[in-house]
């Protein structure tokens, strides 16, 4: 009688070391040097540097791709969702101000599979490089029959700022100034919609022309999260009073800028203050979307928005241009009690 072997139960444990090992060169470019080992122990050490920081604050945050992924698979290209991954987790803990520094990764996988797996891992490589962050180490989890032919992408990112360069929000008062930089598309929230009413209720497909933009929705939906740090990390070495920053992704303006208000503080945003992207203006349209709805599932063109003192606004404009971004005054803060209310103009 033959003995059974983990391979024979669907986890080919030789095969997750040999597409590791075509991936670990690129990894091995976001090493820093405050990291202490080399990828694959069982813990990454990354030791901070203390005559560079004095009283440092470390930042961390979580996240996962969604089902984001499966537009992935439906068109067979897993090249963008490592940067997904990447700068969803960046711009989260750069709203507080801090300098991403390590990033791991976690893949849970039905079977491993090639070009996928190294796909997602240049991904995530290509980002954390763009963003000086250093990949410190991950998790790759082979479970035949939990996934299937599925997978999942999982990202946690740690930052550093130091105490007193925290961006928390409290100096936001009324007559500040919203600053929006343009997203390129969903980023990575509200694909479950997306999907419902793409895909489910009007029967497109990935290869579907989109308007006359010259894309399909396929590549429309699967453009990578855009990154903002450059642009943080400008606006922290300027004079300009960054004095709250919103991420925005689920739960759009209406959940996220709140996150960021001091007591006593509303917001009034205009939502023609930057364009409406493709890709996001058809869903809304081929599903009936209601106003309110469509900015808390999507971010509707908005993908970060920073608070400034009105003096220092055209400054903020400049700089985020100079950097590569569209950005726009898309509104201001008001006596109120954190409230966010959007019309067509303010």
């Amino acid at each position: 009688m033959k003995s059974d072997s983990y391979k024979d139960a669907g986890v080919d444990i030789d095969k997750a070391q040999e597409l590791l090992s075509r991936v670990k060169a690129k990894i091995s470019e976001t090493r820093r040097p405050e990291m202490l080992s080399p990828i694959g122990g069982f813990g990454g050490l990354f030791q901070i540097d203390l005559s560079k920081h004095k009283n440092p604050v470390l930042v961390s945050s979580v996240d996962g791709v969604g089902t984001k992924l499966m537009i992935a698979m439906m068109m067979d290209k897993f090249d963008t969702v490592g940067k997904d991954i990447v700068n969803h987790c960046v711009n989260d803990i750069s709203v507080q101000g801090a300098e991403p520094i390590y990033f791991m990764d976690y893949i849970g996988i039905g079977k491993l599979r090639s070009p996928l797996y190294e796909d997602v891992l240049a991904g995530i490589a290509d980002a954390c490089s763009a963003a000086g962050c250093a990949v410190l180490g991950g998790e790759t989890a082979e479970m035949p029959g939990m996934y299937g032919d599925d997978f999942d992408l999982v990202g946690s990112i740690t930052g550093i700022v130091e105490k007193d360069d925290l961006i928390t929000g409290e100096r936001i008062r009324p007559e500040h100034i919203a600053v929006a930089v343009a997203s390129n598309g969903l980023h990575t929230n509200g694909y479950s919609l997306a999907r419902r009413v793409l895909f489910e209720k009007r029967g497109y497909t990935v290869d579907t022309p989109l308007g006359d933009t010259g894309e399909t929705i396929g590549n429309a939906l699967l453009k990578p999260h855009i990154c903002y740090w450059s642009a943080v990390k400008a606006l922290l070495a300027s004079q300009v009073s960054l004095d709250g920053v919103a991420h925005i992704t689920g739960g759009g303006l209406y959940d996220n800028v709140p996150r960021v208000l001091p007591d006593g503080v509303d917001v009034e945003f205009d939502s023609t203050a930057l364009p409406v992207p493709p890709i996001c203006s058809l869903i809304v349209r081929e599903g009936g979307i209601g106003f309110d709805e469509s900015y808390r599932v999507f971010n509707m063109g908005f993908g970060m928005v920073f608070f400034v003192p009105a003096a220092d606004a055209d400054e903020t404009l400049a700089i985020c241009e100079n950097n590569g971004f569209q950005a726009a005054i898309c509104g201001k803060t008001t006596k109120g009690s954190r409230n966010v209310r959007i019309s067509d103009s303010v």
